[in-house]
């Protein structure tokens, strides 16, 4: 997940299907111009974790999730 707010104020609720599982975390670098999002802000704030996501190009295919449905 990925939010931006930029008004003064907001409200962010976040729902799990499940408990957390450290081993299914990923992460993608914010900025990645590989996943098209125009993000109206580049002054942001990350935890030290986000800090450290790589490119989706630069993460090996093997580490990715696999969802089906």
């Amino acid at each position: 997940h990925g939010f931006c707010v930029i008004s003064e104020e907001a409200d962010f609720f976040y729902k799990c299907t499940d408990y957390y599982h450290p081993q299914s975390e990923r992460g993608i670098a914010w900025d990645d111009p590989g996943i098209g999002i125009d993000w109206p802000l580049r002054d942001v704030s990350l935890s030290g974790k986000d800090q450290q996501n790589r490119r989706l190009t630069e993460q090996a295919v093997e580490d990715l999730p696999v969802y089906e449905g």
